[in-house]
């Protein structure tokens, strides 16, 4: 199933609105963070490769009438993201989100949805990022689709981490972040929040997806945005905007795999994760 294309122009403002979300800035001395998001610094604005996640965005695609499916019981359960090229700090670009398999896990079990955007450059169309994502629709299943078994997820390693960052975060950090892509009410009502059965507003997977991004790039390739190919993960708990992530990193040659918990609470928030880079 494919869905309309999004078309969207990005600018400077919109790279810096992403990364302060994420919380990056927060100290205005380290100039690692402030790379990110002061464009006269020295060496010029950085951009983050996870910004990738928020542009062309799809909206709910899983309300769309034709599929049927009890959405407000979907919940996230993996991320993708492979670079093609760097991207710019500002652009016009494309993307078309598809359904490309649909995996049934049986009657109460629900439904695997595994979808994909791939990011072209508006004029040229040459492909910036390709986005994949699977989605777990509780609510349903037993349809008599495809029953297989889910892929098996990235091992992490048995040994301790080689290399480990605690990142803080604002607790208007998912204030901030839904102005950028995901506008999901769960993420800034309290009302919605309790109705959904949380104590107060959960922060986008994508926040901590993206605040692991940029730990991974620090810890694994020296703050060298272009250096990472491609970042997956399995999303395990909600983290909450305040909440200080840390993220454990194990460095293998091109792969790194890591981990994203709040220690204050002892949850696991991402695992399973794997970034390929780029050896330089």
């Amino acid at each position: 199933m494919v869905f309309p294309g999004r078309e969207q122009h990005y600018s400077a403002r919109d790279a810096m609105l992403y990364a302060l979300g994420l919380g990056l800035g927060l100290d205005p001395l380290d100039e690692k963070q402030l790379s990110y998001v002061f464009e006269e610094i020295e060496g010029g604005l950085k951009v983050l490769p996870a910004f990738a996640v928020t542009l062309a965005y799809p909206g709910h695609w899983l309300r769309e009438a034709g599929l049927g499916l009890d959405w407000a019981k979907a919940v996230h359960v993996e991320q993708g993201l492979r670079m093609h090229r760097p991207l710019p700090s500002s652009g016009r670009v494309v993307a078309q989100t598809r359904i490309t398999r649909v995996v049934d896990k049986g009657e109460g079990n629900g439904l695997l949805l595994y979808s994909e955007r791939q990011i072209c450059d508006h004029t040229t169309g040459e492909a910036l990022a390709d986005i994949s994502v699977v989605t777990l629709a509780r609510g349903d299943g037993g349809r008599g689709g495809e029953r297989a078994q889910a892929p098996v997820p990235h091992p992490l390693p048995s040994r301790a981490a080689d290399a480990s960052m605690l990142v803080p975060s604002s607790p208007q950090g998912s204030l901030i972040y839904r102005l950028c892509a995901d506008a999901n009410p769960l993420h800034a009502s309290p009302q919605v929040a309790r109705a959904a059965g949380f104590e107060r507003p959960i922060a986008h997977g994508l926040w901590t997806y993206g605040i692991a991004s940029y730990a991974v790039v620090e810890l694994s390739a020296r703050g060298e945005t272009q250096r990472l190919a491609s970042l997956s993960c399995r999303f395990r708990s909600p983290a909450f905007a305040g909440d200080a992530i840390r993220i454990e990193c194990w460095l293998d040659g091109s792969v790194a795999s890591f981990r994203a918990t709040v220690p204050a609470r002892g949850v696991t928030v991402l695992d399973h994760g794997r970034a390929d880079l780029l050896l330089g």
